[in-house]
């Protein structure tokens, strides 16, 4: 996963829940469907920002997600965008494609 070259950011305004990802176990924001849009707008690194509605193929599990479905964890005092698949392949964000990969695949 790439990290930030900060030292550490600020916690989003959420709880957390523990998220097994491997062996180990992070912290996973448990964000409301209402503030969903928001915070997709704050963390999502790329233009355009994808609507909540649309399809993203996740890279590393070889798999389409609706992009609500996104979760965001907290590690090493970071907050990190990652696919609903991050627990079982570890797809953060930069791993996420257009639907048509998922047709090269």
């Amino acid at each position: 996963m790439i990290r930030p070259t900060e030292a550490g950011e600020p916690r989003l305004a959420f709880p957390t829940r523990p998220l097994k990802v491997g062996r180990r176990t992070v912290e996973e924001y448990i964000i409301p469907d209402e503030k969903k849009q928001a915070v997709l707008a704050e963390l999502y690194p790329f233009e355009p920002v994808p609507a909540l509605d649309e399809q993203m193929f996740d890279l590393h599990e070889g798999k389409l997600f609706t992009v609500r479905d996104f979760r965001v964890t907290r590690e090493d005092d970071h907050n990190y965008l990652v696919s609903p698949y991050y627990p079982a392949s570890g797809g953060s964000v930069i791993d996420w494609m257009p639907p048509e990969a998922a047709e090269e695949e």
